[in-house]
């Protein structure tokens, strides 16, 4: 099984999506040095309990894989990155370094079949280009498919005000449709609301 550092943060990621990321804490500040030097990656995780900056905080189980395609020095001395998903994981168990690093043995979980946004979604694609602008500099890394169910769904989880809960459960979820048929109802008045 392989043995990933993870990074937890009171956000989610899913596969496809990008996320900019301001690195001060020296441990994390290592696990990018390494990850750029080794072309590896590291897991990003929502958190269950505790903050993400200082102690080690207590991860869901399930998170996804990132690698880094973006980053630059910031001001005060913080490290900027954008980090892109690939795929989702399980975490078995976690170990936390000296330094303080919370790695995790993981499996992967089955990677989402690409499936064709159905009409009934199709008002998603509006709501989605009204929040893309969130991401700043960082969604000029997003390969836009406003046609695949996959990609819809997971920007919609990552970009809507819903609570952190709630964007795990739908990070869980296997099935795309399944996942658009539970945000629907959520996200319909802000997409219906250009048609008012």
């Amino acid at each position: 099984m392989p043995t990933l550092p993870l990074f937890p943060l009171n956000t989610i990621l899913l596969p496809g999506g990008v996320l900019a990321l301001r690195i001060f804490e020296r441990r994390y500040v290592d696990m990018v040095r390494r990850s750029l030097r080794e072309n590896s990656g590291f897991g990003i995780v929502s958190i269950r309990e505790g903050l993400e900056a200082g102690g080690a905080a207590k991860p869901y189980e399930c998170g996804t894989f990132a690698r880094i395609v973006d980053f630059d020095q910031l001001q005060g001395g913080l490290l900027g990155v954008t980090a892109k998903g690939e795929r989702r994981f399980r975490i078995l168990n976690t170990q936390v370094q000296s330094d303080g690093l919370l790695t995790g043995e993981v499996e992967w979980l089955p990677e989402e079949v690409t499936v064709a946004l159905p009409e009934e979604y199709q008002f998603f694609q509006r709501v989605l280009r009204q929040l893309l602008p969130q991401l700043g500099t960082a969604g000029r890394h997003l390969d836009q498919q406003f046609d695949d169910a996959g990609w819809v769904s997971g920007r919609a989880v990552e970009l809507l005000p819903l609570a952190l809960d709630a964007k795990q459960k739908f990070l869980e979820m296997n099935d795309p449709l399944e996942r658009l048929h539970e945000l629907k109802p959520l996200v319909y008045s802000v997409g219906t609301e250009g048609n008012s």
